[in-house]
C-alpha cells in the first residue's frame, strides 16, 4: 500500500470512528456510569491521534490530544459525564472530522484557518483540565506506599513523572564481588536520583548478621528520559542476585498505550506487542516464558499444543512485571488485528463509481439478452430456445447479485438522527427522544443518499411545530418527554419509512381555513381527512403562527414531495389531534432493475413492476359494453376504479378485441388499469426519460424492449390515486 493509499485508509477510517464515538457519546448521556462505553469513546480519540501521528499531521494530533486528556480524566473518574460536557464533545467531533475533511481535500495539512476554528473548543476543554484533581506524591511518600509499590511492582503506576525502581539485592551479591552502591552511583550517569529510601526490614538482631551478607533494600525514584531496557542494563551483571521491579512514570502508561496502539497491522504476540511498546523487557519476557514453562511441566497435566495453564499476560501481571492497564491494551491490540484480518477476508471496499458501472453493464446485459430471447423465438430452434432460457436464467441471477452488491442497510441513515434530534431538542427547550426500529432493512444505497434531506426536514419540522412543550403535555397527561420514531420495513416490494411522533397532531380546521385563504381548495369542495392533511404539501403552504430558525417559511414539505417522487416514491400522511402525526414514505428497493409486467395498449408497451400486479382479468364483450361510461367495475363483489390508458395517454386507433384489467396495488389501495394485451413478464432496465419529459403525469422512466422500441414504465401509484380520485368524484356527482 502506497502512502496516498494509506491516508486515504486513515480517512475514512478516522471518519468511522468519530461515527462511533458521536453514538457512544449519545449514549453515554443517558447512562453517564457506562465503563464500556466511556471506553469506547476514550479508543475512538486515541486511534484517531496515533493514526494521524503516523502521518505526520500535527494539526489533529494535537486538538485529539487535549480531547483525549479530558477523557482520560472521565475514565479515571475525576470528570464527571454531563450534558455540557456531551455538547463540547460532540463539538469536538464535528471540529476533527472537519479537519479530517481538510485533508481529504489534498492539502496535505490542516489549514491554519480551521485550526483557529478549534481555539473556543481547546480553551473549553482546558478548564476541566486545570481544574486538576489529581495530588502529585514527592519522595517522602514512596516509603510509605511500599507496601502496595512494591509487591504491585509494574502492576501499579507512579503518580509523579518519575520511574520508580524497587530493588533488592540477594544475601549473597558482596560474597560474589558485586558492590551494590556502584549500581546505584552508576544509575545516576543516565538520569538523576529525585530520592532513595533506604529499607532495613530484613535486617536481623546485631548478634545474628553477617558482614559478608547484604540484608538492604532500595526505592529509588528516578528521573530519566531513558527507555525501561536502559534502566534494566545498569543492572545487568547483578541480575541473577537481585529482584529489580521498575515502575513507569504515570505519563509513560499512556504513551505505552498510545505506541501500542500505533503498532504495525500484523500478527503480534501479546510478549511481542508489549516488547515493541517498551513496557516489557526481552529478560522480563523470558523471565515469564520461563515461568509459563515450568508450571506446565510440573503441572501434571497434559495441555493441547499451543494451549498453557496459565497465559503469558496472567503470568506478567501476577508477577508484577507489566501494569494490567498496558496487558489489556496489548490484548485488545491483538484482537483488533484479528478482527481486522477477519474483516478483510470477508469484504473489500469497492468505488461507488465502479460499482455503479456494473450495474450499467448488467442492465445492457439484460437488454441484449431480451433480444437474444427474442430471435430465438423467432427462429423457432429447441436447442437455441434451450440455451437462450438458461442464459436468461443466468443473467437474472447476475443482475440480482449485482443489485445486492448495492443494498444497505438504512440504519446508519436513522442512526445519524439521534445526533439532530439531541441538539434541536435542546434549541427548542424541549425533552425528546428517538426511537429507531427496522434499522436492518435494506434498500439501493442511491435511495439511501437522496431520502436523507427529505428526512431530515420531516424530523425537524416534527420536532418543532409537532411535539409540545413540557407544561402542554404534562396538561394533555402526556409524559414530559416526547418521542420521535423513525421505522422502516419493506412492503408488497418497496420499502416503508415512517417519520412519527406523539405530539399535538395536525389541527385539521386551521388547515382547511388555510388552504382557502390561499385559494388552493373553493369553498364548497369536500375533501376528506388525507386529503385535507395532504394539503400542508403544496408549495408555500404553512400553519406555523411565528417562523423559527427551523422551519414555519412555507419551504420545505412540497420539496420534500417533490424529492420522494424524484425516488419514484410517494408520501402519505395521517395525523390525530393531541395524538400524534405518522408520514410514511413508500420508496422502490431499487432504481437500477426491475422485474416488470408488459402490456399493450395499440401500438405503445407500457411496463408496470412485478411486484404491485394482484392478478389481471379479461373483460367479456357485455362488460365491455356497460363499463363503458363508468369508472369502476364490481370484482367479486369489491368496487375497483380503473383507468383507461388508451384514454390517459391517447392512443390512436380503435381498441383491439379484446381489453384486459390489469389489477394493481400499492400502499394498501387498488385500481385497475385497462389495456388491450397482456405480454408477460420483462426484466425492465430503468432508463429516465430526461428533462424535457419531466413533468409529465403517470410515468415513471423507460425501458428498451428485445426488439429494440422504447416501453413507458408507469407510475403506479399516481395512476391509483387517479383512479381513486376519479371514481369519488364520479359518485358524489350521481349523489
Amino acid at each position: 500500500m502506497n502512502m496516498d493509499q494509506a491516508l486515504q485508509t486513515f480517512i475514512i477510517e478516522s471518519r468511522e470512528l468519530l461515527q462511533d464515538m458521536e453514538a457512544a457519546l449519545l449514549r453515554v448521556e443517558s447512562a453517564p456510569q457506562d465503563e464500556d462505553t466511556i471506553n469506547a469513546i476514550f479508543r475512538a480519540a486515541h486511534t484517531i491521534k496515533g493514526s494521524a501521528g503516523l502521518f505526520g499531521l500535527d494539526g489533529i494530533v494535537a486538538f485529539t490530544h487535549v480531547a483525549e486528556s479530558v477523557l482520560d480524566k472521565v475514565r479515571d473518574g475525576n470528570i464527571q459525564i454531563d450534558g455540557d460536557l456531551v455538547a463540547l464533545l460532540l463539538s469536538c467531533c464535528d471540529h476533527i472530522g472537519e479537519l479530517v475533511a481538510d485533508i481529504a481535500e489534498g492539502s496535505g495539512d490542516v489549514s491554519a484557518e480551521k485550526l483557529a476554528k478549534g481555539e473556543p473548543l481547546l480553551t473549553r476543554l482546558n478548564a476541566y483540565l486545570t481544574d486538576d484533581t489529581e495530588k502529585t506524591d514527592g519522595p517522602s511518600s514512596v516509603a510509605a506506599q511500599r507496601e502496595e509499590t512494591v509487591h504491585a511492582s509494574g502492576g501499579g503506576e507512579v503518580e509523579t513523572d518519575n520511574w520508580h525502581i524497587s530493588l533488592r539485592f540477594g544475601q549473597d551479591v558482596l560474597r560474589n564481588g558485586m558492590d551494590p552502591l556502584s549500581f546505584i552511583r552508576y544509575l545516576g550517569t543516565i538520569g538523576k536520583i529525585v530520592g532513595i529510601t533506604t529499607l532495613c526490614d530484613a535486617m536481623p538482631a546485631a548478634e545474628e548478621m553477617n558482614p559478608e551478607t547484604c540484608y538492604l533494600g532500595y526505592e529509588i525514584n528516578f528521573q530519566s528520559n531513558a527507555d525501561k531496557a536502559a534502566i534494566e542494563g545498569v543492572f545487568e551483571f547483578v541480575r541473577d542476585d537481585c529482584q529489580i521491579h521498575i515502575l513507569p512514570p504515570k505519563s509513560r502508561i499512556g504513551a505505552y498505550l498510545g505506541m501500542i496502539s500505533s503498532l504495525p497491522e500484523e500478527t503480534m504476540r501479546l510478549g511481542e506487542i508489549l516488547v515493541g511498546c517498551g513496557t516489557l523487557t526481552q529478560l522480563e519476557l523470558d523471565e515469564a516464558l520461563r515461568i509459563q514453562r515450568s508450571e506446565d511441566a510440573n503441572s501434571g497435566v497434559s495441555v493441547a499444543i499451543g494451549e498453557h495453564h496459565r497465559q503469558i499476560g496472567e503470568i506478567l501481571v501476577a508477577e508484577h512485571i507489566v501494569q494490567a492497564p498496558v496487558v489489556e491494551a496489548a490484548l485488545e491490540k491483538q484482537n483488533q488485528v484479528k478482527e481486522a484480518k477477519v474483516r478483510e477476508s470477508q469484504s473489500v471496499r469497492v468505488d461507488a463509481d465502479r460499482l455503479d458501472l456494473l450495474i450499467n453493464l448488467v442492465g445492457e446485459l439484460v437488454i441484449a439478452g431480451a433480444s437474444t430471447s427474442l430471435l430465438a423465438q423467432r427462429a423457432g430452434m429447441p436447442d437455441l430456445l434451450e440455451s437462450t432460457a438458461t442464459i436468461s436464467r443466468l443473467v437474472e441471477e447476475v443482475r440480482d447479485s449485482a443489485l445486492m452488491l448495492r443494498m444497505v442497510q438504512i440504519g446508519e441513515t436513522f442512526k445519524r438522527f439521534n445526533r439532530v434530534v439531541r441538539d434541536v431538542s435542546r434549541e427548542l427547550g424541549k425533552e425528546i427522544e428517538l426511537s429507531i426500529s427496522g434499522a436492518e432493512t435494506e434498500l439501493d444505497k442511491t435511495v439511501v443518499d437522496k431520502i436523507g434531506d427529505p428526512l431530515m426536514h420531516l424530523v425537524r419540522n416534527a420536532m418543532d411545530h409537532g411535539i409540545e412543550p413540557a407544561e402542554v403535555r404534562l396538561a394533555r397527561g402526556k409524559p414530559a418527554k416526547g418521542t420521535m420514531r423513525l421505522n422502516a420495513y419493506h412492503e408488497s416490494g418497496s420499502i416503508v419509512i415512517e417519520v412519527s411522533d406523539d405530539g399535538g397532531g395536525l389541527n385539521r380546521q386551521k388547515i382547511l381555513d388555510k388552504a382557502l385563504a390561499r385559494g388552493i381548495i373553493a369553498p364548497n369542495q369536500n375533501l376528506a381527512d388525507h386529503e385535507i392533511y395532504n394539503l400542508i404539501f403544496e408549495p408555500g403552504f404553512s400553519t406555523a403562527d411565528q417562523v423559527t430558525n427551523l422551519s414555519g417559511r412555507g419551504v420545505g414539505m412540497d420539496v420534500v414531495r417533490r424529492n420522494i417522487a424524484a425516488l419514484r416514491g410517494n408520501i402519505e400522511l395521517d395525523s390525530q389531534e393531541h395524538v400524534g402525526t405518522s408520514v410514511k414514505i413508500r420508496l422502490p428497493l431499487t432504481l437500477a432493475i426491475i422485474d416488470g409486467f408488459l402490456m399493450g395498449v395499440g401500438k405503445s408497451s407500457y411496463v408496470v413492476p412485478l411486484d404491485v400486479v394482484r392478478e389481471c382479468v379479461q373483460l367479456t364483450e357485455q362488460e365491455r359494453q356497460t363499463l363503458r361510461d363508468r369508472q369502476y367495475i364490481d370484482l367479486r363483489g369489491e368496487v375497483l376504479p380503473f383507468v383507461r390508458l388508451r384514454n390517459l395517454f391517447e392512443v390512436s386507433g380503435k381498441p383491439g378485441r379484446r381489453e384486459y384489467i390489469v389489477v394493481v396495488q400499492y400502499g394498501g389501495q387498488k385500481a385497475g388499469l385497462v389495456v388491450d394485451e397482456l405480454m408477460g413478464e420483462f426484466q425492465a432496465v430503468i432508463k429516465p426519460l430526461g428533462k424535457l419529459f419531466g413533468n409529465l403525469k403517470g410515468i415513471g422512466g423507460s425501458t428498451i424492449l428485445g426488439t429494440g422500441e422504447v416501453a413507458l414504465i408507469l407510475d403506479v401509484p399516481l395512476l391509483i390515486q387517479q383512479a381513486v380520485n376519479a371514481e369519488a368524484q364520479m359518485a358524489l356527482a350521481q349523489a
